[in-house]
């Protein structure tokens, strides 16, 4: 297996033993991404290679010297296009933000510059983080790496796409409504999504300011777990961040879970399911009670109205959080002399693309007189009861599975005139952040075609250490976590 293929705890692993070191992995994934990035499109803005080298070669330094080094010394690590980045362009795949320069990092950035990881290149996505398949970015749409005429999904497709297609080992996403878990399930990868508060939204561009989380996306579930032991923890400057002490993931991750329980819920095997995607789930499901855990027959009733609660709560967010963008503090701006009114819309109206004005205009209208109570409110009590159905799920069982997505990645451009097709896409990850709890993709197989097949697992509250523990008795029957596209 290259250098490229490896995972982040096998690049240090080689490093620590002298057999490669930080320049000589950042060269190879420089090299790899130089080639495959014409095809898949990953990066907003690709590594650059004099600045990936000085950090490399500044890790090496460290090393040669016996200083101290982090969990993530010389790891490259490619960072979404949302959060900022002192110096380096942060535009949300907007045209509205494609001058941005930020003065100072993302607490998440931040913490992996102090555990030593390389930050290799800025990842392409759904303009603000709203999509499903990456193909919203006013910039370019990127690719599966499995199949490069289909979406890898979104809204972090880039961050899915360069680690599936072994441009970068780990990268980050956010995840609002499934944007982390879905293009890893479509990537064949692992995503996880932290419980809301677990990790800091400090510098992260908002979208939906109460359901967006930032997460990893990885090749295993080690590497997750090393990189939620960089990310996670209490930061002051993020009112939401929850002071809870961070476990040693990795220190358990490969402790099985005994007596586990797994609930299993009826609204997540119902119509619209693909049957190749409800057979991978099934037979992953029965790998498990094989390694002795129990299945539980859960109910989610609330769930179904779930996806409806969510586009109506995130789009009133992001009308409130996107009101700053208005052509005159900064980002993008259409001057009309002497007609205020004029600028601010012709500025927005050119900055930002369809789907964001969709959404704003949407929610707009949810929180505006005479409707916030039959829409916006509505939305907020249903959200309530899609919290209450975990918590009382939860009380039976450890980890509640289903299938991540109800199909495999569709071919690009299939579903563009249909923006509610493509809001079904969410169906089964919205849930999770509506009630702010952890979720997981992984591999659990491949259709016919070819083409990866994700398992979600969502937990408790603040039970990621657990979530961890019971993906990798799992990954650690089968091999699905190892496979890698031809791209």
């Amino acid at each position: 297996m290259s250098l490229i293929e490896k995972t982040a705890a096998e690049l240090v692993a080689l490093q620590n033993a002298g057999q490669a070191s930080a320049l000589e992995i950042a060269d190879a994934f420089l090299a790899a991404s130089a080639v495959r990035e014409p095809k898949l499109k990953s990066f907003m803005l690709p590594p650059d290679p004099d600045a990936v080298r000085t950090q490399a070669k500044a890790i090496d330094a460290k090393r040669a010297a016996k200083a101290p080094l982090g969990k993530l010394a010389g790891v490259p690590v490619a960072v979404k296009d949302v959060l900022c980045t002192k110096g380096v362009r942060t535009t949300c795949s907007s045209k509205i933000l494609e001058h941005f320069v930020p003065p100072y990092d993302a607490h998440t950035v931040e913490r992996l510059k102090a555990e030593g990881a390389v930050v290799f290149g800025k990842t392409n996505m759904d303009e603000f983080a709203m999509g499903s398949s990456t193909e919203n970015s006013a910039y370019q749409v990127t690719r599966n790496p499995w199949d490069t005429d289909r979406i890898p999904g979104g809204s972090s497709g880039g961050s899915a796409a360069c680690v599936a297609g072994c441009q970068a080992p780990v990268s980050l996403g956010t995840d609002t409504g499934g944007s982390i878990r879905q293009p890893a399930a479509l990537c064949g990868i692992v995503g996880m999504k932290p419980t809301y508060g677990r990790v800091s939204r400090y510098g992260l561009i908002a979208f939906a300011s109460s359901l967006d989380q930032v997460g990893p996306f990885t090749h295993d579930v080690t590497d997750c777990a090393l990189m939620m032991e960089a990310i996670a923890g209490h930061d002051g400057r993020d009112s939401t961040s929850v002071n809870e002490p961070v476990p040693a993931y990795t220190k358990t991750v490969n402790d099985p879970v005994k007596g586990l329980r797994i609930g299993v819920p009826k609204e997540f095997f119902g119509q619209g399911l693909d049957p190749e995607i409800e057979a991978s789930v099934r037979a992953a499901l029965d790998e498990y009670k094989k390694l002795g855990a129990t299945l539980v027959d859960v109910s989610l009733p609330h769930s179904p109205y779930a996806l409806a609660a969510y586009y109506i709560v995130a789009p009133a967010e992001a009308s409130s959080n996107l009101a700053r963008f208005d052509g005159m503090h900064y980002g993008h701006r259409t001057a009309k002399k002497g007609d205020l009114i004029a600028t601010y819309s012709k500025s927005r109206g050119e900055g930002f693309g369809p789907e964001v004005q969709r959404r704003i205009i949407l929610g707009t209208y949810v929180l505006s007189s005479g409707y916030k109570d039959a829409y916006y409110v509505k939305a907020l009590k249903v959200r309530r009861l899609v919290k209450k159905d975990f918590d009382e799920a939860f009380a039976s069982c450890d980890v509640v599975m289903g299938p991540t997505t109800p199909s495999a990645a569709f071919k690009a451009g299939e579903k563009s005139d249909d923006p509610l097709a493509l809001y079904l896409s969410d169906v089964y990850t919205v849930s999770c952040n509506l009630a702010g709890i952890p979720g997981l993709s992984m591999p659990c197989g491949f259709t016919k075609t070819g083409l990866p097949i994700g398992l979600q697992l969502l937990g408790a509250p603040f039970a990621e250490e657990k979530l961890l523990r019971i993906a990798r008795m799992y990954e650690a029957a089968t091999d699905w976590h190892t496979k890698r596209p031809n791209v």
